[in-house]
């Protein structure tokens, strides 16, 4: 029997909130595709189900060194230090919040095991599937999708939980992210007990 647990990724204020400085990049599909809705439900059902919630979020110290500057889909630091960890870009919309005793993964790259202790959790819990909500999907879903197969977890993207700057590039996402990963939904793979999976 499969032990699984719902990541969920990078769903911080200044990506996916409407009052987001970065939320341009994808906020557009997060309300077209109603992800915060999907992925509430997600989380309300995996807390119901025992499925343990990790929330993995982007964030720097407050001397930004840790910032990849020299990225190009990061680019320079912003002036603003709008990621500094602990602000309120940084935190969990709430409307998805953590609640007390879950754990809150912090990342400075795209990839939730890079530098964290991601896998460690994982495996202190002996976690083997990982059901993976956020965004954006051609970013942090799709690597983690990714690195999670060649570190031998089965992996599910819901993906009415994600979103990305255009359903062209979901589309793309998506079909990449089959190759090491389900591609299913929050009904598929968190029914409502009684429920039948589609």
């Amino acid at each position: 029997m499969s032990r699984p647990a719902l990541l969920v990724l990078d769903m911080v204020n200044e990506l996916v909130h409407p009052d987001g400085h970065y939320s341009h990049v994808c906020q557009e599909q997060v309300a077209s595709r109603g992800v915060i809705d999907r992925a509430r439900v997600a989380i309300d059902r995996a807390r119901l189900a025992g499925v343990p919630v990790i929330f993995v979020v982007l964030g720097y110290s407050d001397h930004y060194e840790d910032w990849p500057s020299g990225s190009i889909l990061f680019g320079p630091p912003d002036p603003e230090r709008r990621f500094t960890l602990g602000s309120w870009g940084t935190r969990v919309h709430d409307e998805l919040a953590p609640q007390l005793g879950e754990d809150v993964v912090v990342k400075q790259r795209i990839s939730p095991f890079h530098g964290t202790n991601l896998e460690l959790l994982l495996r202190a819990r002996k976690i083997d599937t990982l059901l993976l909500a956020g965004v954006a999907t051609d970013l942090v879903v799709l690597l983690t999708a990714l690195e999670a197969h060649d570190l031998g977890f089965a992996v599910e993207v819901l993906e009415d939980t994600t979103a990305t700057a255009s359903e062209r590039v979901q589309d793309a996402a998506l079909l990449l992210a089959a190759r090491t990963a389900v591609i299913s939904s929050v009904d598929r793979s968190l029914p409502l007990a009684g429920q039948d999976i589609a």
